[in-house]
């Protein structure tokens, strides 16, 4: 699975489940695309 992040989008690479897995897990820490570009550009 690979995520690859961007300055304004996130782009999610991987098998259909996994894709699905890390958007259910993100979206457990950050209400908008916005906060979870920001939070892991930082990283």
């Amino acid at each position: 699975m690979q995520v690859i992040v961007e300055k304004d989008r996130v782009i999610l690479a991987g098998k259909a489940w996994e894709v699905r897995a890390k958007l259910k897990e993100y979206s457990r820490k950050y209400d908008t695309v916005k906060e979870w570009t920001a939070a892991l550009i930082k990283e």
